[in-house]
């Protein structure tokens, strides 16, 4: 019986350390220049709609169904989509615009495990024809998932697809005749 508790003690104690030990946030952010005046390029990405054009998870499931909500490009309005396992089921709302410099939205996933998160697009003029593009988002990490954030790597697990999404978003942009 003694041995029992002993070994109770000492998971619980282990669940304790790891707890203890786990980030309790994260944050990934890429960045890309693109060859285009930030209005142009912000006047584009404040849309979520648009995202369907350079989101890298669009493509990883062609079948995902999507509604929208609200006025798109403005603050309130929700993307909501159901997919494949690879990119869930969840809703992004645009909660913030700082016309023709930022937009920030919330993401908040339901499947395949519930998180919310804050996630931002800044567009940054690097001069009159071309400008930066950051893409990222943070948010907290609570028990019990901070845990198995101790055997995953956030930046790389995201990393590469907002890679990916910069480089089809610089690509789409870039490509346009229209100004």
């Amino acid at each position: 019986m003694t041995t029992i508790l002993y070994i109770l003690v000492g998971i619980v104690g282990l669940i304790l350390i790891l707890a203890f030990l786990a980030p309790k946030s994260y944050h990934v952010n890429r960045r890309i220049r693109i060859n285009r005046p930030s209005d142009t390029i912000f006047n584009y990405i404040k849309y979520l709609k648009n995202q369907d054009h350079w989101s890298p998870w669009g493509s990883k499931d062609p079948d995902m169904t999507k509604e929208f909500n609200g006025v798109d490009g403005t603050v309130g309005a929700v993307s909501s989509w159901k997919g494949n396992k690879e990119v869930g089921e969840g809703e992004q709302e645009i909660t913030n615009i700082r016309e023709g410099e930022m937009l920030e939205t919330q993401l908040r996933f339901y499947k395949p495990f519930r998180s919310t998160s804050d996630a931002y697009i800044r567009v940054r003029p690097l001069d009159s024809s071309s400008s930066e593009v950051i893409w990222g988002f943070s948010g907290s990490n609570r028990f019990p998932m901070s845990i198995m954030m101790l055997f995953m790597n956030m930046d790389k697990a995201v990393g590469k697809d907002f890679e990916s999404g910069l480089n089809r978003l610089k690509k789409i942009l870039e490509d346009d005749t229209r100004e």
